[in-house]
């Protein structure tokens, strides 16, 4: 079993403690991931599992072809993925190049693992993250507590008896606004289709609102990595005299330059109008927490300094 992510996170340090727990599954932990040296470890140590994220995925598919064709990858015949959006696209082309051996699972430390999608599931669901793990429920809920429609976009709560309670340390105020009859929410938003399949528009504290319309950055995201010159990308909300809030992409590049009506016409036809990025600030790295999930904070903090907003 093969991971680059640091295990005091909760995902690979689950998954670890699994193979150990098996005790018959070496584990393979690097020191940092890197695209080449993955392909590289998987011929030379025959890794058969492993845990990747999508940044880590898009650096693989970055890779020119002679690079992937170089390492014997044959033994890998199993992939997870957690922590951060899968953009279809980047999902499409793993598969195709490695096989149906991938798996999603949308999760959180605070209640571990919560669905599950396979490859096969996902080409006939693209763009979601799978149903509740069993002995779980899912409830999509409005800012009333009242359940959504299907179809209809909410806040995710979730029940997974089986995995017990949690608690914040040194949090402030209470929980009031993540329980609710013994489901939990982490913040996020999304629906529930017919068959049960959850499907994920973003975190609600990230939401853009601009000119009364709501800008999830994650459809943003999914579409701007997919630029050759984008080696990393994060979108937010900034202030905007006219519009409340503006959208702001910020890239790291890939030797290229870059300016905002390239990123513009490169994702005119691909969004609405109205979600294109109003601005660009280009970054040597973007800031990342050790999980790998990017900082937003940190890049928003400059334009709201001083303007009363919680971020």
């Amino acid at each position: 079993f093969y991971t680059a992510a640091p295990i005091y996170h909760s995902a690979p340090c689950g998954l670890s403690v699994f193979c150990i727990a098996g005790g018959d599954a070496d584990l393979y932990v690097a020191s940092k991931f890197d695209a080449e040296g993955f392909l590289a470890d998987i011929e030379r140590y025959r890794i058969t599992h492993c845990y990747i994220v999508p940044t880590m995925m898009v650096r693989l598919l970055k890779l020119p072809q002679a690079v992937r064709e170089k390492y014997d990858i044959s033994s890998l015949r199993y992939g997870i993925s957690s922590g951060s959006p899968w953009p279809e696209d980047v999902k499409k082309a793993m598969i195709e190049w490695f096989g149906a051996i991938f798996y999603e699972s949308y999760g959180s430390s605070e209640l571990g693992f919560m669905t599950l999608i396979s490859s096969v599931e996902a080409v006939e669901k693209p763009g979601s993250v799978g149903k509740v793990l069993p002995g779980g429920s899912i409830k999509i809920l409005d800012d009333n507590h009242r359940e959504m429609k299907l179809g209809e976009t909410g806040s995710i709560f979730i029940s997974l008896p089986m995995f017990g309670d949690f608690s914040y340390t040194n949090a402030e105020g209470d929980l009031g606004g993540q329980r609710f009859q013994g489901y939990s929410t982490v913040g996020d938003m999304g629906y529930l289709d017919e068959d049960g399949y959850l499907f994920i528009n973003g975190r609600n504290k990230e939401m853009i609102i601009s000119g009364g319309a709501n800008i999830f950055p994650s459809e943003i995201e999914a579409e701007l990595i997919k630029m050759p010159a984008v080696m990393d990308c994060a979108v937010f909300g900034a202030p905007h005299e006219e519009f409340g809030e503006m959208v702001v992409a910020a890239v790291q590049c890939g030797g290229t330059a870059l300016n905002i009506d390239d990123v513009r016409n490169f994702l005119e036809t691909k969004i609405a109008r109205f979600k294109l990025p109003k601005k660009l600030d280009i970054h040597v790295s973007l800031p990342r927490e050790d999980s790998g999930k990017i900082f937003k904070q940190r890049l928003r903090e400059p334009y709201w300094e001083g303007r009363g907003r919680k971020i």
